[in-house]
Parts: structure tokens; C-alpha cells; sequence
């Protein structure tokens, strides 16, 4: 083995660089994540330009992903790529090996003749530390990220002795020239760099900085669900909170009152947007960055968790030339990414698209799109009022929050455009009570108002290592399933390829309530959302929590995770 992994090195080490991707590599890229004809030639010529190794290329052009050039490594070398719950364990580097050799290699000793490195064929570092340590070292691939983080976590705890000093004898809180200058510090910027750069790799949706009395607590959440990470120095408290907020262009001397930002960053070879919501509190501000992932947002309705027979329904209430198509759903349901796969849809040449959107999270090719400003005036109310001298086919409204929105909504449905809308309701019926509540006036709903899709996300089992087990008799029922057979469901374990969670990405449930003579009939007679739902699973609507059942028999979720979502069982 060691002649042969001698032979492989030699082949793609940095002494050597061929413009050809190594068939080494090449081999060992899952189907998912193998590289293109095209994408292979335009990487070779760069590589060939630049000098540079081409899977380095691949992956600095988003082509390729760390995460899956990693395993790559980790298969040509036929060895466990290092996780990083395996890196966790590391506590201490040899003391001839230093930090700024392990930086710039970015290797991290596992034991005494293990290292974990980003390149493991990187043949000068191999070399450089075989001369330091003066033994053979056998290399391992792990995903740079986790590389960078265990570096920083070793050290970093104090990232300059003289910084931290400083911080701690001056305050900082009110001399802002000087906190500008903390935020703008080497150990500062590669900190936040490392905190978002891990977020994005660890597929999280957002980064929550929260301060508290001894420092900044720092929370992902991943897939739903918020997890802690190991927090930064107490002391760099408000110097990376001002680094955050100079990112976003926000004025760093408020201090006392909320604001809204935006920042786009080049990550891993990719353009990710983050929209950054900061609020005071008693112990300082905390900071919110929402992780808006262009590369990860899928506009396919199946890839959603539209099954066939909902499709079908929801694209024919699409479809129609006129009316209203509601979603529906608490803040962070996935209502968003709904609209946007709807608008892809129905985005064909012959049809003029307009949005009016808080913010504008994606931009989508082909369509005009237009966010909210109150401080000059452009409201959803008053955007909408100028799209409709715009002769538009469709208007996407990002949320109706008031009755003059919801009117001209209507007005525009009336006379001929197709209007989608989000509404903060808990279910598709409930949307008709909180308009009506608003004050539109129930005939002008009936005549609208042509479906409500109502919707939550749950996270998906890892299919790697999720378990099959009996249902308890007892439950049974309780899902609305006949208690005559056995019912098998699945729970989460969690394994290398799930990072140990047991789940890997989300899917929706869903609800479609269309507009039938009875659903019109209950709406003038102002009934309430428990009748007009009832009538709705009557005509054949499938609720949100059956197709969650639905979900959780076919392997997809949990149970638990579906009654956590939609129901207390």
C-alpha cells in the first residue's frame, strides 16, 4: 500500500501539475458530483493558465464541492475520510510543527503518525512535515472547513494576546474608532470568515449571535433545528458583531436600535447572499444572518415534496388565467421557495412576471422583480398599484400583511392577472379567516380566491442509516391508520454521512384547500376555519397532517418530527 499511495502522490503532487484532471480523483467523484465534458475542459485550460492543480480549479469556480473532493481523497486513498467529530478530539499539535506551517498546509496531527489534511496529496507539505517530525506520517483526507475550524479552535482561544489585552483594558463599547479598528484585525476577520464559511458548509439556513452576560453564544441552525458551536473569545465580543455589521453596511455607532443588511460573499468557489437583522439587548446586540444559498435552493416541485397526485392539483389551480393562489404557513415553512418554484413555472417567454418581495431573497432570470423600501415610500400597496399599469400576466406579492395590499390583490385578480401571495396563517382555512379579518368583504374572497396551499417543512432521514420499527399499537390510531396490520415507521441514528444526526436536509407537507361551491357558500355564511377545513377533507383534501403520515410510512421523516410540526398527539 505505502508504494502504491507513494505512486499516487507523485502522480498529483504540486511538483508536478498536469492540466489533466488525475484519473486518480476523476474515479473516486460520486455520480452526483462528477464534473461535466464542458465543465472538465474549462477547468483544464485554467489549470493549465494558472499552474494550479485542477480539482483546486474545479472547486474555486464551484464546479466541484470541498466536501465532495474530500471523499474523493479519501477513496483514492482508501482510508476513513476524518470527520469532525474525529477532529473534535484534538487538543494538542507537536510542538515542531507551527502554527503557521499548519495554516498554510492546513494539516492537523490525529495521532503520531496520522495527520488529517485538506490536500493529502500535496506532496511538498507531506515532505515538509516528514523532515520536521523526522518519521513517516501516514496522511488522511478531511474537508478543509472542519480543517480551518479545529486550527482556529487550537489556536485561536486567544487569537493575539496583545488584542485581547486591549479589549479587555479599554472600552471598547464606547470608542467607536477604535472599535472599528478591533473589527478590522486579522484574528477578527478570519474568525467571522471561519464562522460563516462553516455555516454554509454545514448547510445551515441561518447563524444566530447572541449576546449574553459572559459573551456571545453562537447557534446554527441546521435543517430546522438550532445547534450551539463552540463560541469565540468572550472578550471579541463586540468586535464581531461590529465585524458582521461593517460586512452588511450597517452604521456601527447605533446601538440602540434594530437594523436590516445585506452581504454577498464568494464561498467555497460560490456567490451565497445573507441577510443580516441585528436587535439590542440587556447584555448587547445580537446579530441574525440569514443564509440564502443560491446553489441549494431546488425550484423543482417534486424535489419540494409535491407527490404526484398534489401536483396535479396544485398546477391546475396555477394555471388559471386569473385569480388568487395563497401559501400559507408560519415564518420559515418554506413558503418562499414555493413561490419562486411556482413563478419558474410559469415563466415562459409570452408572460411579463412582476414581484414586490421583503427582501428580494433570489433573483430569478426573466421576471421583474421589486423590494420593499417604507422609507421612501414603496410599500407593497403602492409597488402594486404601479404594477398594475405595467400590463403584467402574473404579480407575486411576498407577503399580505394589510387590507390595502390584500384589496388591490383582489383588484388585480378581477381584472385578469394571476396574483400569488403568502399569508401567516397555521393552516390553508385559517387564510380566509385572517382576510376576513382584515376587512375584504367575503364575496370578493369567493370570487378570487382560486386555491390555499398550506405547508411545513420536516427534516428527511439520513436513507444511510435511518432504522425501520413496529409502530406501538396504541399510536396507531392516533395517525388515522386502521389498527388491523402492523404500521412501520422509521427513526433517525445518525452515521458518517449524516455527521451523526440522523437526518440530512427537509422536505414539506402539504395541504391544498381549493375554492369548490361549498368552500363559497361557507365563506358568506363567515364560518370558521375548523368548518370551511372539514367541509375541504369532505371533498377530498388531503390535511397536512395525513400527508406528513403519509411522509413518515414511506421512509421519508419521522413521526415525531410530523407531529411536531403540525400536531400535539
Amino acid at each position: 500500500m505505502a508504494g502504491w499511495h507513494d505512486r499516487s502522490i507523485a502522480s498529483v503532487g504540486t511538483q508536478d501539475v498536469s492540466p489533466e484532471l488525475n484519473p486518480i480523483i476523476l474515479n473516486h467523484l460520486t455520480p452526483a458530483s462528477a464534473l461535466s465534458a464542458a465543465s472538465l475542459d474549462r477547468v483544464q485550460r485554467l489549470a493549465e493558465q494558472t499552474g494550479e492543480r485542477p480539482e483546486h480549479v474545479a472547486v474555486k469556480l464551484g464546479l466541484l464541492a470541498e466536501a465532495d473532493l474530500a471523499q474523493a481523497y479519501a477513496a483514492a486513498l482508501a482510508r476513513p475520510l476524518v470527520t469532525a467529530e474525529e477532529l473534535a478530539t484534538v487538543t494538542t499539535s507537536p510542538a515542531n510543527l507551527t502554527e503557521r506551517f499548519l495554516r498554510h498546509a492546513r494539516i492537523v496531527p490525529l495521532t503520531d503518525d496520522e495527520m488529517a489534511m485538506a490536500d493529502p496529496f500535496d506532496q511538498q507539505s507531506l515532505a515538509a512535515m516528514q523532515f520536521a517530525l523526522e518519521r513517516p506520517v501516514i496522511p488522511r483526507a478531511a474537508i478543509p472547513a472542519d480543517i480551518d475550524a479545529t486550527i482556529e479552535r487550537l489556536f485561536a482561544r486567544a487569537p493575539s494576546v496583545t488584542l485581547e489585552t486591549t479589549v479587555a483594558t479599554e472600552d471598547a463599547e464606547a470608542d467607536l474608532d477604535r472599535l472599528k479598528d478591533l473589527a478590522s484585525e486579522a484574528p477578527v476577520i478570519r474568525l467571522v470568515n471561519q464562522l460563516i464559511t462553516r455555516a454554509v458548509e454545514a448547510r445551515a439556513s441561518d447563524i444566530h449571535l447572541e449576546a449574553t452576560e459572559h459573551g456571545l453564544r453562537v447557534r446554527y441552525r441546521i435543517d430546522g433545528v438550532l445547534r450551539d458551536i463552540d463560541p469565540p473569545p468572550a472578550t471579541l465580543k463586540s468586535a464581531i458583531v461590529s465585524r458582521v455589521k461593517i460586512m452588511a453596511r450597517l452604521d456601527i455607532a447605533e446601538r440602540r436600535l434594530a437594523q436590516d443588511g445585506r452581504i454577498r460573499l464568494a464561498i467555497r468557489g460560490r456567490d451565497v447572499d445573507f441577510r443580516v437583522a441585528t436587535t439590542p439587548s440587556i447584555h448587547g446586540e445580537s446579530v441574525v444572518l440569514r443564509i440564502l444559498d443560491r446553489a441549494n435552493l431546488k425550484l423543482e416541485f417534486p424535489a419540494l415534496g409535491f407527490d404526484a397526485d398534489l401536483l396535479s392539483k396544485y398546477r391546475a389551480v396555477l394555471e388559471q388565467p386569473n385569480g388568487i393562489l395563497l401559501v400559507t404557513g408560519p415564518t420559515g415553512s418554506g413558503k418562499t421557495t414555493t413561490l419562486y418554484a411556482s413563478l419558474a413555472a410559469l415563466n415562459t417567454p409570452d408572460t411579463k412576471i412582476l414581484t414586490v418581495e421583503d427582501p428580494v431573497e433570489y433573483v430569478l432570470a426573466g421576471t421583474t422583480q421589486v423590494e420593499v423600501q417604507p422609507q421612501i415610500g414603496r410599500t407593497f400597496a403602492s409597488a402594486l398599484r404601479s404594477f398594475l399599469r405595467l400590463d403584467p400576466n402574473v404579480l407575486m406579492i411576498g407577503e399580505i400583511r394589510d387590507l390595502e395590499t390584500a384589496q388591490i390583490a383582489v383588484q388585480a385578480a378581477l381584472t385578469g392577472q394571476r396574483v400569488l401571495s403568502t399569508v401567516h396563517t397555521n393552516d390553508a382555512a385559517g387564510a380566509i379567516a385572517r382576510l376576513l379579518d382584515m376587512g375584504v368583504e367575503d364575496f370578493r374572497l369567493t370570487s378570487t380566491i382560486k386555491g390555499i396551499l398550506g405547508q411545513r417543512l420536516v427534516r428527511t432521514l439520513c436513507p444511510a442509516c435511518r432504522a425501520p420499527y413496529e409502530a406501538p399499537p396504541d399510536l396507531v390510531p392516533r395517525l388515522g391508520l386502521a389498527p388491523d396490520r402492523p404500521v412501520t415507521l422509521h427513526r433517525a441514528i445518525g452515521c458518517a454521512a449524516c455527521g451523526g444526526i440522523g437526518y440530512s436536509g427537509r422536505t414539506m407537507i402539504l395541504e391544498l384547500l381549493i375554492m369548490s361551491d361549498t368552500i363559497r357558500a361557507l365563506v358568506l355564511k363567515h364560518a370558521d376555519a375548523r368548518e370551511i377545513q372539514a367541509a375541504a377533507v369532505k371533498e377530498g383534501m388531503q390535511t397536512m397532517f395525513a400527508h406528513g403520515v403519509k411522509r413518515a410510512l414511506a421512509g421519508v421523516t419521522t413521526i415525531e418530527d410530523v407531529m411536531r410540526a403540525v400536531r400535539d398527539v
